[in-house]
């Protein structure tokens, strides 16, 4: 065969190859509550940070985000009618000056899931070297953004990324829980006095960080006898958020997949009556029975864009959101210029929520930031409702 035959061969058979398929998946139950909940103008953010000394090279993050994007292409998705499709464009990289605080607005700018994009990269390169990944919590979760930054990490430290291409939602781990029994919508509540300060907030989350010396078992139950014990009235009400991948450890998906548990608090509650709760609707599949059900008409919070928007800050149908991140391994962080010290996360606002608290285990210290409404009255009490999460966790140990 002359080369001109070979080139014509290899051409034609290139052209008959069929493209990659873009990654896409539909958008899922779960993915449409955060849509909806998007829509009373409430941004619906993860924020991860991470800190530490040395330094990473802007423009090697720029590749190692590229990377690790084309491995997991949920964070490069855009809304296209009832799917997500990945346009294949990596997260931009937005470099911070060095004594950007999270008053920046950097911090607070929401992200578009139809125009893009769904996730961006921030890097301080100060005395502190911080990372900021912020991503749409319509698309992704917490164990799935993880996914992705430990793959921009594999990269950097010159390594293969594991890759999170699934396309699974939650109506393939509601067949992996095996059966599961109905469960009994939660009553619905008028709201529980707000006990975070009063009068109007100006929209942006206030953010208090705490950091405790323990690390004992139950943390999500202990954080949350803190709060019962600065309720305004003898109950209040709590959402736990619960990763379905539990169901099926196999899956590396960015995707949202992390449904709720609704439980009741009473004042002055013990830790050992909360984990006990937790652990019965763990143990009965209660995150994987409230996807049965319509969640836009039978759920005890908001039934409708209105309901949520006619909150008027006074009482709320939820006190607390309650997220525990678990053990962070901050080694999967690390390349040979720079060496990780702290990782936390800025919890969102939700309409419906009076204050969300998300925690994590580093070392010998557990990681507490709380989330509210910026408003009169608001950091005081915030920092009262620390100081009775500090206490329980330290005594713990």
């Amino acid at each position: 065969m002359t080369a001109t035959a070979t080139t014509t061969a290899t051409t034609t058979a290139t052209a008959a190859r069929p493209a990659a398929r873009p990654y896409t998946r539909r958008i899922s139950q779960i993915e449409r509550g955060y849509l909806n909940a998007a829509a009373t103008g409430t941004p619906q953010l993860i924020q991860m940070v991470i800190e530490g000394e040395g330094r990473i090279d802007p423009q090697d993050l720029r590749e190692a985000v590229r990377a690790a994007t084309l491995a997991g292409p949920g964070l490069a998705v855009r809304r296209r009618g009832a799917s997500w499709r990945s346009d294949g464009t990596a997260p931009p990289v937005v470099e911070l000056p060095a004594q950007a605080g999270f008053d920046h607005p950097f911090f607070h700018r929401d992200l578009d899931v139809v125009a893009g994009p769904v996730c961006e990269v921030g890097l301080a390169d100060g005395p502190v070297t911080r990372l900021v990944v912020r991503a749409s919590h319509i698309v992704t979760d917490g164990r799935g953004l993880r996914h992705w930054i430990e793959d921009v990490f594999r990269v950097l430290r010159g390594e293969e990324p594991l890759g999170a291409a699934a396309t699974v939602d939650d109506t393939h781990f509601r067949t992996a829980a095996g059966t599961v029994r109905p469960a009994p919508a939660p009553a619905r509540v008028e709201g529980f006095p707000a006990v975070l300060g009063s009068g109007p907030a100006d929209g942006t989350p206030l953010w208090l960080r705490r950091s405790v010396r323990a690390c004992p078992s139950a943390v999500t139950a202990r954080v949350a006898a803190a709060v019962s014990r600065r309720l305004a009235t003898d109950t209040g009400r709590l959402i736990v958020p619960v990763d379905l991948r539990r169901h099926d450890r196999s899956v590396r998906s960015t995707a949202n997949l992390t449904s709720q548990l609704v439980l009741d608090l009473h004042r002055d509650d013990s830790w050992n009556r909360v984990h006990s709760q937790l652990l019965a609707a763990m143990l009965r599949k209660r995150e994987v029975a409230v996807l049965d059900r319509d969640f836009l008409r039978s759920n005890p919070f908001a039934n409708s864009l209105r309901e949520a928007q006619e909150l008027d800050g006074n009482t709320f149908p939820c006190t607390a959101i309650l997220t525990d991140h678990g053990r962070i391994d901050t080694e999967l962080y690390r390349t040979d210029r720079f060496r990780p010290t702290e990782y936390f996360t800025l919890p969102m606002l939700v309409p419906y929520a009076e204050m969300f608290l998300s925690t994590c285990q580093i070392d010998d210290r557990t990681e507490v930031t709380l989330s509210c409404r910026n408003r009169p009255g608001a950091r005081e009490a915030a920092e009262a409702v620390l100081d009775e999460v500090q206490r329980g966790l330290a005594d713990a140990d």
